[in-house]
């Protein structure tokens, strides 16, 4: 069971992984031994997932999500098939961990007087500085 928070746990079952020969370095045992993990999640379908945190992981990560409504997680950070599956959770937990708090929302707020006459002082400070970029002129 990978387990997010108290609200979301997504039982094992639900997840599908593949394994396949990771490139890198890794001697000759890198051409026999199938290390790399591909994990599949159908995150479009899936009742683990409360209705809200689902619409922002779509709306945050739906590039990585394929036409068949799976998401697509991969590790072959390490030599071990163990040790990939274990990092792939970890990437999905805190994916999913990111998207759990909605987005904050944002109070009104009015500049202040002071900010105010010093946008316009700096305003008067450019017009002056390119005034005097001007042609000089002659008066007589």
């Amino acid at each position: 069971m990978l387990v997010v928070n108290h609200r979301i746990s997504i039982p094992l079952k639900e997840f599908e992984f593949n394994y396949s020969r990771s490139g890198g370095p890794g001697g000759q045992n890198v051409n026999k031994v199938n290390t790399k993990v591909t994990l599949h999640w159908p995150v479009t379908t899936s009742t683990s997932v409360p209705e809200d945190v689902r619409t922002r992981f779509i709306a945050r990560f739906g590039r990585r999500i394929n036409n068949r409504g799976q998401l697509v997680v991969v590790s072959q950070r390490f030599r071990d098939q163990g040790r990939n599956v274990a990092d792939c959770l970890a990437k999905l937990r805190e994916m999913l961990d990111g998207v759990t708090t909605g987005p904050k929302a944002r109070k009104k707020t009015r500049p202040s007087r002071a900010s105010k006459e010093r946008r316009l002082k700096a305003k008067q400070r450019t017009g002056e500085k390119k005034r005097g970029r001007g042609p000089i002129r002659r008066d007589d």
